[in-house]
């Protein structure tokens, strides 16, 4: 019996695929259906771009099947072989590892379901379309601030996570910014994994090996939150954080004036969205971008005082956290 996409699956496949996929009263065969694997539903980036991408499904008439990986790389390769099996119109993907994903992207290839990543990218594979933040434009903006407030001069750390696309930008946009500085130095690039706990571990050995440190970029808030940690354990003053994704609590951080002065945010929700989107464009025919940069911003104390004096605290809340 043919499939939807073109190729020959046994009757028994086929019937226990429609009945998993389609729920009473759902035409398969008009509707759109959509397999997305989130890196997590922990971080309110994710809940964000989640938002997004149900946003845009609803304004196009698609059915989402949305599972987490909860970053578990081989939970996420599971997820993507069982839209395959269930003959899904076409998987969003964001991610556990751009490396290891390769092998679920070529498996859709193979069955020609269109493959889309948000957020992060992959390594290998086929993929239509790549929709995320500009992340090097975000890495340079946090060099920039970074700089600034270093008045040009300094050692400075970077807390990495570098089995991660997006962050590879951002730190290649960090570098990038800094090199225009010749007197400030990094001294240390460490994996903090993104986590909080290993990241105020990965801050830690970096403040005992570099007693004159004098700034850190972390990739993520996760990271920063992490270094802020590190930082005020160790009791070192006049140094300054620059963090990434403008999370509640490094929000509340950065107006307490705490080491953590500024935050890159991201805008999770117009991600998802424009995922979507993008993908009905595909569905058209249409010749969509291999990539889809989403602007990025910054944020400090002022902007976070001035937005909530203004418009509420509400103004404040530009976005979630990713990786």
């Amino acid at each position: 019996m043919p499939s939807r996409h073109g190729r020959s699956v046994p009757t028994v496949a086929l019937v226990v695929s429609l009945g998993l996929a389609c729920s009473p009263g759902d035409s398969r065969d008009d509707t759109k259906i959509i397999g997305v694997s989130l890196l997590t539903r922990a971080h309110v980036f994710y809940r964000d771009l989640e938002d997004g991408l149900q946003a845009g499904a609803a304004e196009h008439g698609y059915r989402l099947l949305i599972n987490a990986a909860e970053w578990d790389a081989s939970r996420q390769i599971a997820q993507l072989e069982d839209f395959i099996t269930r003959e899904v119109d076409a998987i969003v993907v964001c991610p556990v590892d751009s490396s290891g994903i390769g092998a679920g992207i070529q498996s859709a290839n193979r069955e020609q379901i269109p493959v889309f990543t948000a957020d992060i990218a992959s390594f290998d594979g086929v993929v239509v379309s790549h929709i995320a933040s500009d992340n090097l434009a975000g890495g340079r903006l946090a060099g920039q601030y970074l700089a600034r407030l270093l008045d040009g001069r300094g050692k400075v750390a970077i807390i990495n996570q570098p089995v991660i696309t997006s962050v590879l930008d951002r730190v290649e946009g960090f570098r990038e910014a800094l090199g225009r500085y010749p007197n400030i130095e990094i001294v240390a690039d460490v994996d903090g994994q993104g986590l909080r706990d290993r990241s105020l571990q990965a801050a830690s050995d970096v403040l005992q090996g570099h007693p004159q440190l004098d700034g850190i970029f972390a990739i993520n808030d996760d990271s920063a939150l992490g270094a802020l940690d590190a930082v005020e354990d160790f009791g070192r003053e006049g140094i300054v954080i620059i963090g990434y994704d403008a999370t509640p609590p490094a929000r509340d951080a950065i107006v307490k004036g705490r080491a953590l002065k500024a935050d890159v945010v991201q805008y999770p929700f117009e991600i998802g969205r424009r995922t979507i989107n993008i993908i009905a464009r595909h569905f058209a025919g249409e010749k969509v971008p291999a990539v889809v940069p989403v602007e990025v911003g910054i944020v400090d104390r002022s902007s976070l005082l001035e937005a909530t004096s203004t418009h509420g605290p509400a103004a404040a809340s530009p976005a979630g956290a990713g990786p």
